[in-house]
């Protein structure tokens, strides 16, 4: 992997809509760094970090749920999102770290696959920090970082002309019981869990979010640079 910088934009505690649309402006900066004469002096790579302020659950390309299930979910107060990645129904929501890291694929050099199992890397790192060993990842179709036979971390991510969308999503102090009345990720006999629940403490987002980008600038060789606006 290519050493380059990494724009990082913190959104914090934002609806998780919002999260989508920095990262499409991201998309598109990213692609404007690859045609500018000047790419090299401006960081054309980014990745958003949020928490989802409200609960959704959200489905990739392979489907989302009967029209009944819809409604049935609505009615629980949660919102619903068909979004451009991989993977079926799971939930975001209060708790959650989202992480949408946008990076060129070509520029780095780096396969669909290798990069859905760096991502991967970066949680195990994660988990080393806060001492849980025992975390690990799986072949597919059980992408994502596991604790037995609980998913800690979801990944799904979407590539377009090289260029990376949509990520991870792992559950710090999330309410898993907002899982109860789906089939997480369509994985049967599964189950979830938290960095809370693992460590017998609260451990929030915004806990994570040093180690994480300690753990990012690991896996992917680059620096950060902080940053309000994709624009900028």
């Amino acid at each position: 992997m290519s050493r380059g910088a990494v724009r990082v934009l913190r959104l914090g505690l934002r609806p998780y809509a919002e999260a989508l649309r920095a990262q499409e402006r991201c998309v598109e900066a990213a692609r404007a760094a690859r045609l500018a004469a000047a790419a090299a002096a401006v960081p054309g790579e980014s990745v958003v970090l949020s928490e989802p302020a409200e609960p959704v659950y959200a489905w990739g390309l392979r489907g989302g749920p009967e029209a009944e299930a819809a409604a049935r979910l609505r009615r629980r107060g949660a919102g619903l999102a068909a979004v451009r990645r991989g993977g079926r129904i799971t939930f975001h929501g209060p708790g959650q770290l989202l992480a949408f890291p946008v990076l060129d694929l070509r520029r780095r050099r780096l396969p669909l696959r290798g990069y859905v199992e760096a991502l991967e890397a970066l949680v195990l790192r994660l988990c080393r920090r806060f001492g849980l060993p025992a975390a690990r990842a799986l072949p597919p179709p059980f992408t994502g970082v596991w604790m037995g036979d609980s998913k800690l971390c979801a990944i799904g991510v979407h590539c377009g002309n090289h260029i990376t969308s949509h990520g991870l999503a792992l559950n710090c102090c999330t309410d898993l019981t907002w899982f109860d009345h789906i089939v997480p990720c369509g994985l049967e006999g599964k189950g979830v869990t938290s960095l809370s629940r693992e460590l017998g403490r609260h451990i929030t987002v915004d806990h994570v979010l040093e180690p994480f980008l300690d753990s990012f600038q690991e896996v992917f060789d680059c620096t950060l640079v902080f940053s309000e606006d994709p624009g900028d």
